[in-house]
């Protein structure tokens, strides 16, 4: 990955929940769920400004169960969004006259929550 310069301003951060927050499917395999390594501390550091949203293609059946277990754990989100396509999840945003890009997109590998340094540093 190039390096990622990040601005100043307040920030939007959009996270999915299986395989990248929680153990992909862990609350199906494994009648429960399980918070990835380094989550809660990474997550711990998101300013109180910026914003967190969540995707799951977790169906309504599993909503309270899926609450009650972010709460339990003290993971902070301002929206969560269920029942969302298991697709691809596109952003489009635009690019402000400065230059600055006002989107950025990281894949990880399923249930590995590793974050490039530079976004650790922000």
């Amino acid at each position: 990955m190039s390096e990622l310069v990040l601005s100043t301003l307040p920030k939007t951060w959009v996270f999915d929940l299986d395989g990248t927050l929680l153990k992909h499917n862990g609350y199906k395999i494994d009648g429960r769920d399980t918070v990835l390594p380094g989550v809660l501390e990474y997550m711990s550091t998101i300013p109180a400004e910026d914003k967190i949203v969540i995707f799951t293609s977790r169906t309504d059946g599993y909503k309270q169960m899926t609450l009650d277990f972010l709460a339990e754990q003290g993971i902070k989100y301002d929206e969560i969004l269920f029942n969302m396509p298991m697709g691809e999840r596109i952003l489009v945003n635009d690019r402000k006259p400065s230059g600055l890009d006002m989107s950025v997109v990281i894949n990880l590998n399923r249930d590995e929550f590793d974050l490039p340094e530079i976004i650790r540093q922000m």
